[in-house]
């Protein structure tokens, strides 16, 4: 098969939900420039912000690590520090943390890592060993994300980037919709901002991209990345999810575009309908919450009790 954008012949992949096929190198030039097109689309970065990127060490945190590297060299007054952190997950996180420095070594980016241990006194292995966790990835997704907030506001950074693909973004808005809680979709947007400063930016570049395009983007281009899944990914919700939005897929080519389209225009209608995001200090640490109490140590009062 023939490349649909050069012509020459050794076409690799063929995106279906397009129409077109590609060679290597127009495949990784067309997945860049959808990457920039989405940080366009939504404001994201500007020449001179501190870009703290939140980097595990997966395909898509390492995907995006590079890009934004290369974005960079073109903006002298930009900077970009990683930021990983250690769960405390033995057999796994070791070395995701072990690729994640090598990768920073070979880009010359500072590397910081901060673990659960250190703010929250247990590992996740801990809590899910003497709490007898059923669910690890709704305690760990909230205590990382308290994590990453802590430690890029500890190398002043201006906004956090995070490697969030389209079809964790789809998942997302299934989760919430399961869990009903449909408001939280007006919040869990590609570039997420606090007019009152009292939390980092957020932004999202590979939200546009779907997961597939992301690991033969990370395998085109030769990137060394984790490839063994946490061991608690299997008990989330999100698992299930993602294996039904797979099939969907599969049998009907373009279900995922659809849905993420389809999700933004109800995040307009829902904006538009409810009263504006207030938040508060945390009553027990200071982080920015809706409630008195932040999520994280709701959490962790949990699991201490």
């Amino acid at each position: 098969m023939d490349c649909s954008i050069c012509q020459q012949t050794g076409a690799f992949y063929f995106r279906e939900y397009e129409g077109i096929a590609f060679c290597h190198q127009c495949f990784k030039k067309n997945f860049e420039n959808r990457v920039h097109r989405t940080i366009s689309r939504y404001h994201m970065l500007d020449h001179d912000h501190h870009i703290a990127v939140a980097l595990s060490g997966g395909k898509d945190s390492i995907t995006l690590l590079r890009i934004l590297r290369k974005i960079e060299k073109r903006f002298p007054k930009s900077r970009i520090t990683a930021v990983t952190v250690d769960e405390g997950i033995e057999g796994y996180r070791d070395e995701a943390i072990n690729i994640a420095e090598d990768q920073c070594s070979e880009l010359g980016i500072d590397h910081k890592i901060i673990s659960f241990k250190q703010i929250y006194g247990h590992t996740l292995d801990d809590l899910v060993s003497k709490k007898k966790l059923s669910f690890p990835c709704s305690y760990c997704g909230v205590l990382r994300r308290k994590a990453i907030n802590l430690i890029a506001r500890e190398i002043e950074a201006d906004k956090i980037a995070t490697a969030h693909n389209m079809d964790d973004e789809i998942q997302t808005y299934m989760l919430n919709v399961f869990h009903g809680d449909v408001l939280r979709i007006s919040r869990s947007e590609p570039s997420l901002e606090d007019p009152s400063g009292m939390f980092l930016p957020r932004v999202k570049p590979l939200a546009e991209s779907p997961e597939k395009e992301v690991v033969l983007y990370a395998y085109s281009t030769g990137i060394r990345f984790q490839t063994v899944p946490c061991p608690y990914a299997t008990t989330a919700l999100r698992n299930d999810i993602r294996i039904m939005l797979n099939r969907l897929e599969a049998r009907h080519g373009g279900t995922k575009f659809t849905i993420y389209r389809s999700v933004e225009r109800l995040r307009d209608l829902l904006k538009r309908s409810k009263s504006p995001f207030t938040l508060q200090r945390c009553r027990s640490c200071g982080e920015p919450t809706p409630s008195e109490v932040c999520e994280a140590c709701r959490l962790l009062q949990e699991i201490d009790a």
